[in-house]
């Protein structure tokens, strides 16, 4: 039993000698670590992980990407196989940190590709997202032409806002994701995780009474400012989209609000029938509180 621990410990002690050097970022050092491990203990179900990550960190930095076909294959590979092995190894939040670099090291190589649809997650914006830098992913959006009419630039525009400033000054490209794709709505609110957000998102979900698919969720901001009127300023910031049911509908809301404020009764009254007329189920939450 004591030769067994002594194996076992000598087995840990090879592998952590590999991973400590594989955090220091130091290639020389992982290989000879990893030679080491593969004289020693051939079969090592970690050596394959490991060698990767060490082949990864010897790699010099490519050049630009030539086209979005290219970065995708390289993103492809980032998240099928060095992404994979990295949380095997670490763990999600440990290597998640270690691939920050590697991340980095795409979005640069990405920056000066065009925005393409069927491409979209290889685009130098998505990966300066998975590198942290919100800033350099929000000037990589704002180069893309009419992004706010576009889903997935408008996603990442939106999370960049919001890990650079905060919900509060958020509500106004939340409300227009909601309008343009309520699919990448529901996707980033969940990514996202904000405590207020999800629960309003709750509440939306067990109240609201739609379709009951994720379409619904074209409603959610118009519902907020039922919920939470004090909301009205951040969401009255959403630029003019295509003026579908769900914006009139928060765009209505909004009126109905300055109106209150003012006491005007007769156009309270008249924009209330709109509302009712537009959207029943707007239009009773909204006098719930009334």
């Amino acid at each position: 039993m004591q030769l067994d621990i002594f194996e076992n410990n000598r087995d840990l002690m090879l592998r952590n000698d590999v991973l400590h050097a594989l955090e220091r970022r130091d290639p020389v050092l992982a290989r000879a670590a990893c030679l080491k491990l593969q004289a020693e203990l051939p079969h090592d179900d970690a050596l394959p992980r490991l060698d990767l990550l060490v082949a990864t960190l010897e790699r010099p930095d490519g050049p630009p990407f030539a086209g979005p076909a290219e970065a995708a294959e390289a993103l492809r590979h980032m998240q099928r196989d060095i992404e994979s092995a990295a949380q095997r190894l670490w763990g999600a939040q440990a290597g998640a940190a270690w691939l920050v670099p590697l991340w980095r090291q795409l979005a640069q190589r990405a920056a000066r590709l065009d925005f393409r649809a069927e491409e979209a997650e290889a685009h130098g914006a998505a990966l300066w997202l998975k590198a942290g830098d919100f800033g350099a992913a929000a000037d990589s959006v704002s180069q893309i032409e009419s992004w706010r009419r576009i889903p997935a630039p408008l996603t990442w525009m939106t999370e960049a806002r919001f890990r650079l400033d905060g919900l509060d000054t958020s509500w106004g490209l939340l409300a227009e994701l909601a309008w343009l794709s309520p699919q990448h709505f529901d996707t980033l609110t969940r990514r996202l995780a904000d405590p207020v957000l999800t629960r309003l998102r709750r509440h939306f979900d067990a109240e609201f009474e739609g379709e009951g698919t994720v379409a619904d969720l074209a409603w959610f901001p118009a519902w907020v400012l039922c919920e939470t009127p004090a909301l009205a300023g951040g969401l009255g910031q959403a630029q003019p989209g295509l003026q579908s049911p769900p914006e009139r509908a928060m765009r209505l809301l909004l009126d109905l609000l300055h109106l209150e404020s003012q006491g005007r009764q007769r156009d309270l009254l008249a924009q209330r029938r709109n509302l009712r007329d537009l959207q029943p189920v707007l239009y009773a939450a909204y006098m719930k509180s009334r």
